[in-house]
């Protein structure tokens, strides 16, 4: 029996050409869930594993004084004044490979904002998704915060805004320099249809609403928990077989 393929959601287009590949995101978090939460926690795990990974286009640092930032890259002699700051190199190879009306348009791999502590970074890519769908930029899911910056979340209309794939960070740390490498994710993408965030209707239910069907599906999500000899990841399990029996 011949399975077809599944279609493409969403295309990544690199034009750093060093530039990480994007990857599914990890059910582990990227090593970083606790072996618990891994093999038991369904939700945990799954929420983790939804979406792509994207990395930094080189190992850079930055550093913020509470009023400028300065940046640094792996192999540069010095610190600079980040105002905009192309990846090294670039603006001259987008005008080799880029047609005439776009030459003056190489993004900016690194911007300031106006706001204190807040730089724009860009990952090396472009990215379009299929009709319906977007992207939800966000911080890498359950992945401890261990460096001096926070990630800004936003929803990108990639099925026709074709621009640069980046992150805007906070950063929340002074006068001590906040390092970001390629083999560590920078900021996960997750696709999503449109209907799932353009003001989904909802309503508020009572005691008095809910049926009996919806008490027994109620108690057969509750009653397990009180089995105290019931095996660990019962719901884990259920979950998975089902989304087999689902694909």
């Amino acid at each position: 029996m011949t399975r077809h393929a599944e279609p493409t959601i969403c295309r990544f287009y690199r034009l750093i050409p060093d530039a990480p590949t994007p990857r599914r995101a990890d059910r582990s978090a990227d090593g970083m869930l606790s072996t618990r939460g891994y093999r038991y926690c369904e939700a945990l795990a799954s929420a983790s594993a939804f979406g792509w990974y994207i990395y930094p286009p080189l190992n850079f640092s930055l550093v913020w004084d509470g009023i400028e930032i300065a940046w640094t890259y792996e192999g540069a002699e010095d610190w600079y004044p980040l105002r905009g700051a192309q990846f090294p190199g670039f603006r001259q190879l987008f005008e080799e490979f880029a047609p005439d009306p776009v030459k003056l348009l190489a993004p900016t791999f690194l911007a300031d904002a106006r706001d204190p502590g807040v730089v724009q970074i860009w990952s090396g890519y472009l990215a379009r998704t299929a009709p319906g769908w977007a992207l939800l930029s966000r911080g890498p899911a359950n992945i401890p915060r261990t460096q001096g910056y926070e990630h800004f979340e936003g929803i990108i209309e990639s099925e026709t805004w074709f621009g640069p794939l980046f992150t805007n960070i906070r950063l929340t740390r002074t006068n001590s320099p906040v390092e970001f490498h390629v083999r560590y994710p920078l900021f996960q993408v997750q696709p999503l249809l449109r209907e799932c965030y353009s003001e989904p209707s909802f309503d508020v239910a009572e005691w008095a609403e809910l049926s009996a069907a919806d008490w027994q599906n109620f108690e057969a999500t509750m009653k397990p928990n009180t089995d105290q000899m019931r095996k660990l990841g019962h719901y884990a399990v259920g979950t998975r077989r089902r989304n087999r029996k689902g694909s």
